[in-house]
This record gives C-alpha cells, structure tokens and sequence, in this order.
C-alpha cells in the first residue's frame, strides 16, 4: 500500500492535490453539498425542458390532426 499525502492547493483554502495521483479534491463540506445541490437543480431544469418540448410536439400534432379532420369534414359536407 502507498502512502498518500495531500498538498493544499496555493490560493483555494478548500482544495488540496492528491500527492500521488495530482488529482484536486475538494475537502469543503459546504462547497460539495452546494454543487451537488445545483445540479440536482440542473438536472431538474433540463428534466422539466424535455417534458415541455415533448408537450409542444404532441399540441403541435394534435392541431395538424384536427386541421386535417376539418378538411375532411368540409370535403363531406362539400359533396
């Protein structure tokens, strides 16, 4: 097994790199629970964008439906 040690990121007082892997990890609770909770709002956002785009096309198809009811409507009366 390694032995790991971390050094504290110049100028980020809730950073510090990995020694072995130069991987920056964050070691702020409050900064973590932050982003984890703007994402989940991202993710929501987006959610909430599909869910609308996916309503818009299904109003946008039943207008061309009815549009093509009326036309077929008009054709019957029209005979």
């Amino acid at each position: 097994m390694h032995n790991v040690s971390f050094l504290k990121v110049r100028g980020y007082d809730g950073l510090v790199r990995d020694s072995s892997t130069g991987a920056i990890i964050n070691t702020n609770k409050a900064e973590y629970n932050h982003y984890l909770k703007q994402k989940k709002l991202v993710e929501e956002r987006k959610s909430q964008i599909e869910q609308i785009s996916k309503h818009s096309e299904d109003i946008n198809n039943l207008k061309n439906e009815l549009s093509e009811i009326k036309g077929l409507i008009l054709q019957l009366l029209n005979k």
